[in-house]
């Protein structure tokens, strides 16, 4: 949540009284922490962490239906030499104008974009790659490099991406807690003989029709979510996965039926092109079915509480090689409604499949003008020693997070 961030607006006035136009510095400052109170699992790991986290927004106003927006990202971590990186949120350049009785925008550059209505997994959402590091629940997104073109008029909006540059997703270090039992290396393998410089294809149809808003979509190229390899052990190193990215097809359908006390969601896709568990080229389907009711002035009080339930479902099974392939989350949002913005989120995500459960509680509340409070836990209560991309069993953590927003 943003509070006061704009601190500078700088009009620029040409040629006597000519158009106006804005140049908008704003940000967040985040000063963060975090305690993993069990004993590390390996002998790198750290019990605490701390760092620094800057991400400020500058955005032009350039000329008439044209402005420029450059949203950097900086992480310093103490711990995990992974964990402390840079990245280009945004650079891009925005312009629209009406096409009949129809309105079309460009952007060129680097650029972030959401797809899909559940909560804590979004299966549509694939233009944009992880910044895995940074949150295992979050999914902070790394900024893509892409050139993306939106019609919309009474009939919906048709957005398309053209896509020229593959991010790899980021993953924890030696040192880095939430990490797997097997280290990840840093180079990855791809499919296509272009490797990152394969050029990749969306598109997302999305309109409404009475209570029911729906997204359709369609993705060719990179898969964002890679497959793993095991690499080669040597005397001095043990032995370690090689992020594998292959070439898929994905298509899409995102959901929600609004009425006046409940929210229906639905995500849905059918991929091919991947490997499964085993290794094998495996196409599949995989959804998401979720329910949302909020109960406004709780008790006779100020306060609206929001109870959700979401079920993740992968059809490959016992072959899937997602996290997500038979899994529940029950969670509650209480949003006070006070002046400091309070907010408190707990939740329970469970694996059907597998023996793995946590619990999860957020508190954000603003402190001051500009300042404001995360205070965050993930209790693994219980976790699968066979999976391969996360040993969690005594990663359990709570986190502080201060924030300065400009």
């Amino acid at each position: 949540m943003q509070f006061g961030r704009t601190i500078a607006v700088l009009v620029l006035m040409s040629g006597g009284g000519a158009e106006a136009q804005t140049l908008d510095f704003s940000g967040d400052l985040s000063l963060p922490a975090r305690w993993y109170p069990q004993t590390p699992a390996f002998p790198e790991q750290h019990s605490t962490s701390g760092g620094l986290v800057a991400e400020p927004t500058l955005y032009w106003d350039a000329a008439q239906n044209t402005s420029l927006t450059l949203t950097p990202f900086y992480r310093y971590d103490s711990a995990d030499s992974r964990r402390t990186h840079g990245d280009v949120r945004e650079a891009y350049l925005l312009t629209y104008g009406e096409w009949g009785e129809n309105f079309w925008e460009l952007r060129l550059g680097v650029d972030r974009a959401f797809w899909g209505v559940a909560e804590l997994n979004n299966l549509v959402d694939i233009v944009n790659q992880l910044d895995l590091v940074e949150h295992p629940r979050d999914r902070p997104k790394l900024g893509q490099p892409m050139a993306r073109l939106t019609v919309s008029g009474d009939w919906g909006i048709v957005e398309s991406f053209l896509m020229p540059y593959h991010r790899q997703r980021t993953f924890p270090g030696p040192a880095g807690r939430l990490r797997s039992g097997f280290l990840i290396q840093d180079d990855a393998l791809y499919e296509s003989s272009d490797k990152e410089r394969h050029v990749d294809f969306a598109a997302r149809y999305s309109h409404y029709v009475g209570l029911l808003d729906f997204g359709l979509s369609a993705f060719a190229g990179t898969s964002r979510e890679p497959s793993f390899l095991f690499g080669e052990p040597s005397p001095a190193s043990a032995p370690s996965l090689i992020p594998y990215y292959e070439q898929i097809r994905q298509f899409g359908i995102d959901a929600q039926v609004t009425t006046e006390a409940w929210l229906y969601k639905m995500e849905a896709i059918y991929r091919s092109g991947v490997r499964n568990l085993l290794g094998q080229e495996e196409a599949y389907h995989a959804s998401i079915l979720g329910l949302e009711r909020t109960l406004y002035g709780l008790f006779g009080s100020t306060r609206d509480l929001t109870l959700l339930a979401e079920w993740h479902h992968d059809g490959r099974g016992p072959r899937a090689a997602s996290v997500w392939d038979n899994d529940i989350f029950v969670a509650g949002f209480l949003a006070f409604n006070d002046v400091q913005g309070t907010e408190l989120i707990a939740g329970i995500l469970g694996d059907l499949s597998h023996d793995y459960r946590a619990v999860n509680f957020d508190l954000k509340r603003r402190l001051s003008g500009n300042w404001s409070m995360r205070l965050e836990s993930i209790v693994v209560v219980s976790s699968d020693p066979e999976d391969l991309t996360w040993d969690g069993r005594r990663d359990s953590f709570l986190g502080v997070d201060f924030t300065f927003s400009f």
